[in-house]
């Protein structure tokens, strides 16, 4: 059997349908923005695999990094031992966060991460005696797929199936231009008539929802409105983390800051499963007490491995090179360039960019579902043509590594514009 026929016989894909998928593509390399299948057929990776692959695929800078650690301390539990990785790591990242980030608690994926943040959230006020129950979150908001990430999240077919079993959220409009006023009366209601632990949200870019953006300034007033309510607030950089905005973080356009902070996909450059959850230091002092009971009970078997730690470190120390910075600039100016051409398309409805996030929506009759026609037959012709874009129903986005070349980013560009001729 060839890896295609193995792969129907053993494995279960995520987020798809099997009676109806197509079969997967079998890919036997990679090297920076570019990935081969088992027939040698090249493509362009235009979203980094799901955003954590900012310095490319096979990046032997980090590749080095773990093969160092790897001889010499791989793992040890993290329950009454320590290591030097996970406190140089910490120290390194809280120098680069907003500075009332003061403690770092390590998980394995983005999901956990949500999951982490809000417990602390709701386990925050159990523990000073309190009852708070409720959770603050966007409309069509993505935040993983564990039980608490997944009921924070709005994007209805990825929790249709677990309603009725969720704790309490509720939503409250995006700011986007034109609805922050609505956003902003929304919260204090929803403030006002619920108990309210903690608002959790995507900080400027909602990624599975199709790239949705909207201002910083809308954000600043969202999170003072908790603040003076002393509802505390989680900002989930899983997706925006690790300069996709153009910043090191999103948070970093903001003048209020959050309570917490969610880190994971590009955190270790696409090599090693590994996510953070860090908090203020007032969210760590209650939990510090002599019961045992309001310690924070979670942790899973590789919290804060070695070799991922190393790994992660490596790719700070990229992301920090003029070289990198530069390469964030460059993606940014050529996808101003292309949204100032696509944006006229008579079959495009808009365009945005941030940082190296670009977006366009295409004009449709109906509305475009998640999984649809449209969006399979997009996808299609983007691997047809040699490039990996994922379209969220009618929009197109393209959120590459940073390192990718700019006729490879030029490739792209082609492709999603000679896409519109088949809608």
């Amino acid at each position: 059997m060839n890896l295609i026929e193995k792969d129907s016989q053993y494995l279960w894909h995520p987020y798809t349908q099997h009676k109806t998928a197509a079969l997967p593509i079998a890919i036997t390399k990679g090297e920076g923005a570019l990935l081969w299948d088992e027939n040698n057929k090249e493509y362009v990776d235009a979203i980094a695999s799901w955003w954590v692959n900012p310095y490319g695929h096979s990046n032997k800078f980090i590749a080095d990094a773990i093969y160092k650690q790897l001889t010499t301390l791989e793992h040890v539990l993290f329950g009454g031992f320590t290591h030097e990785p996970a406190i140089v790591l910490a120290e390194k990242l809280l120098a680069i966060l907003p500075t009332n980030q003061k403690k770092v608690f390590f998980s394995d994926n983005g999901s956990t991460s949500v999951e982490v943040a809000i417990k602390v959230a709701l386990q925050n006020f159990y523990n000073k005696g309190e009852k708070r129950t409720t959770i603050i979150a966007f409309e069509n908001a993505f935040h993983g797929d564990t039980f608490a990430a997944m009921a924070a999240s709005g994007i209805s077919f990825y929790t249709q199936a677990f309603q009725g079993m969720f704790i309490d959220v509720v939503r409250i409009p995006v700011p986007v231009e034109g609805r922050e006023q609505e956003s902003f009366d929304t919260l204090k209601n929803v403030i006002q008539n619920h108990n309210c632990a903690g608002f959790i949200f995507e900080p400027l870019v909602q990624g599975a929802a199709g790239m949705v953006m909207y201002k910083p300034e809308a954000l600043d007033t969202l999170i003072q409105i908790c603040r003076e309510n002393k509802v505390l607030t989680i900002a989930d950089e899983v997706m925006t983390g690790f300069g996709k905005t153009g910043k090191t973080f999103a948070c970093d356009y903001l003048k209020e800051k959050p309570d917490m902070m969610c880190l994971s996909k590009a955190l270790t450059g696409g090599t090693i499963p590994m996510a953070i959850t860090t908090f203020t230091q007032d969210l760590f002092d209650a939990f510090y007490d002599e019961d045992i009971n309001k310690a924070l009970f979670h942790g899973h078997t590789f919290t804060a491995n070695p070799t991922g730690c190393a790994a992660a470190l490596a790719s700070l120390t990229l992301l920090e090179t003029d070289e990198m910075q530069q390469n964030l600039i460059r993606i940014n100016q050529n996808h101003l360039e292309f949204k100032k051409r696509i944006e006229k398309h008579p079959m495009v409805t808009t365009a945005r960019v941030l940082g190296v996030i670009f977006a366009l929506e295409i004009k449709t009759e109906t509305s475009a579902s998640y999984y649809g026609t449209l969006r399979n037959r997009l996808y299609d012709f983007f691997i047809e043509n040699g490039v990996i874009l994922r379209p969220v129903g009618n929009i197109v986005y393209i959120l590459p590594p940073y390192v990718i070349t700019d006729v490879q980013l030029q490739k792209v560009y082609e492709v999603a514009e000679k896409a519109l001729e088949i809608v």
